[in-house]
């Protein structure tokens, strides 16, 4: 928990403003949302850009599951319509700790912009995609 709340500090740090600490518990909340189970989790996307304006956010989600055991994870990216490449950075730190633990990461409901960018960058061979959320989730349970 101290490496998080020294990563949230460090965040608002680069921002520059006191004001964005006091609200970076509400907007990772507002534009991530974690459900977990014992080893298993599903993060819904709120952000209609994954960038580096968030992306930092997801990733401190994902390390912090990680850390708590969770090696089982789905980011449902159904809400997200562009993604640049700090929100693959995002993705791909999830990939890799799933990984890393014996784990499945699973990234669903792709649109369009997002799905071609993960394909230009040649990632649809690395990540497991699914359609939408209830076959991701069927497939952390194989």
């Amino acid at each position: 928990m101290e490496w998080l709340f020294a990563w949230r500090l460090f965040i608002c740090w680069l921002r520059k403003s006191n004001d964005n600490f006091l609200n970076l518990n509400k907007q990772a909340a507002m534009n991530f949302i974690s459900n977990q189970t014992k080893n298993e989790a599903v993060i819904q996307s709120h952000v209609e850009k994954l960038n580096a304006s968030n992306s930092p956010e997801l990733k401190a989600i994902v390390i912090q599951l990680n850390h708590s055991g969770v090696n089982k994870i789905v980011i449902d990216l159904s809400l997200t319509k562009y993604c640049d490449s700090s929100g693959l950075s995002a993705i791909l730190v999830a990939n890799r700790l799933c990984k890393d633990s014996n784990g499945i990461f699973v990234v669903c409901g792709l649109q369009d912009n997002v799905l071609k960018l993960i394909q230009i960058a040649q990632l649809e061979k690395i990540l497991l995609i699914t359609d939408d959320q209830v076959s991701a989730v069927e497939l952390l349970n194989k």
